[in-house]
């Protein structure tokens, strides 16, 4: 297929079957497009669909994330992981509104320069809310175009990678460039999956590469595996009488940056150091179950303990400290492992004041 041949066929099955009802894909702006483009890198569209619409109601423009305190912003997220995109969303919201007046670059180049913009998001701003001609290669984007030229090698390698790039400018289209892009991610995300790809129904089986050779499965070339290092924590659940448990904000760059989360120790005997800090007097304990946490880099096996605490009137006067209240919890963010085990720990404390139900 030449470069026209192949954006026809892809541009024929999206006026056929592409999706036009995402809710980025109405009132389309900038500012729509880059939120949904950030939410789904490295998640589903199902899982984005809610976060996408609570996101807006509360912060429509990108006037309002700028202007919105953090804590809004990472509750907002709490959920989706990879926490430094929701960062990056309100820097990058405070650069467009003090350095462009509130408008996004009209340029490829200049919207990579903001934080948590790569090259592949910056295209499908351009393409889908500017109408500018530039290439994606998102991770959908990228499974079709290795299987249509049967790209060898992973494509996280540089070299890979840019192999692929010129595969995306050479094929993208000069009109309907919106269209285009859009199409692409839905063949990707519906089609041209990645273990059990519909080749009979795709437009471009014809000219794929993959398929020919009956090798669809083979590509795009899979990342080598590595073992995960595992790592163990200690978190206890501080709680009150009141039913208000001890968090902290975790240091704004590593790990759930800039989130609330639960102390994190070596081991129990630790914890006379954590009460003494903060005056509190031991009482009860009991070991819940424990969870096990998957980041990209290693995975974390966190072992619960609710503890019961008799706190100083004075105790936890520290910023980067509070007291949640499990009844009425604040609008924080919450790192997702914290969010089930406060969820835990609460049903233990219904539990303990009635004994006869089970949570």
């Amino acid at each position: 297929m030449s470069p026209e041949q192949f954006s026809v066929a892809v541009l024929d099955w999206y006026d056929r079957h592409g999706r036009k009802d995402l809710p980025w894909q109405q009132e389309i702006n900038p500012y729509r497009v880059w939120v949904s483009e950030i939410m789904l890198q490295q998640t589903q569209v199902s899982t984005v669909l809610g976060y996408f619409d609570r996101f807006m109601a509360a912060l429509p423009t990108v006037q309002d994330l700028a202007a919105a305190a953090e804590d809004e912003v990472l509750h907002l997220w709490t959920g989706l992981g990879y926490y430094t995109r929701a960062r990056n969303l309100q820097k990058t919201a405070q650069i467009v509104m003090r350095e462009h007046a509130g408008a996004f670059p009209l340029d490829v180049e200049q919207l990579t320069e903001l934080p948590g913009i790569g090259r592949s998001t910056a295209g499908a701003i351009a393409s889908l809310s500017m109408g500018l001609r530039a290439a994606i290669l998102d991770g959908n984007v990228k499974r079709v175009l290795a299987r249509y030229v049967a790209q060898e090698g992973y494509p996280g390698e540089p070299k890979v990678a840019k192999q692929l790039w010129a595969v995306a400018e050479r094929l993208t289209p000069h009109t309907r460039v919106n269209h285009y892009t859009q199409a692409m991610m839905d063949l990707g995300a519906t089609l041209c999956t990645r273990s059990k790809p519909s080749c009979l129904l795709c437009p471009l089986q014809s000219g794929c590469q993959a398929h020919l050779l009956g090798l669809e499965i083979r590509y795009p070339i899979a990342k080598p595996r590595k073992a995960l290092p595992q790592r163990r924590t200690l978190m206890p659940i501080l709680t009150s009488r009141a039913g208000e448990v001890l968090l902290y904000r975790r240091p704004s760059s590593g790990l759930w940056g800039g989130l609330w989360s639960l102390p994190e120790l070596d081991d129990l005997p630790s914890l006379d150091l954590l009460a003494n800090r903060h005056a509190l007097q031991l009482g009860e304990r009991r070991e819940l179950a424990g969870l096990s946490h998957t980041f990209s880099h290693f995975q974390l096996a966190i072992e619960p303990w609710l503890i019961r605490v008799e706190a100083a009137p004075s105790a936890v006067a520290e910023a980067d400290w509070l007291w949640y209240n499990l009844a009425t919890p604040p609008r924080l963010g919450l790192a997702a492992p914290v969010k089930k085990l406060l969820k835990r720990a609460a049903d233990a404390l219904a539990t303990e004041q009635n004994p006869g139900e089970q949570p």
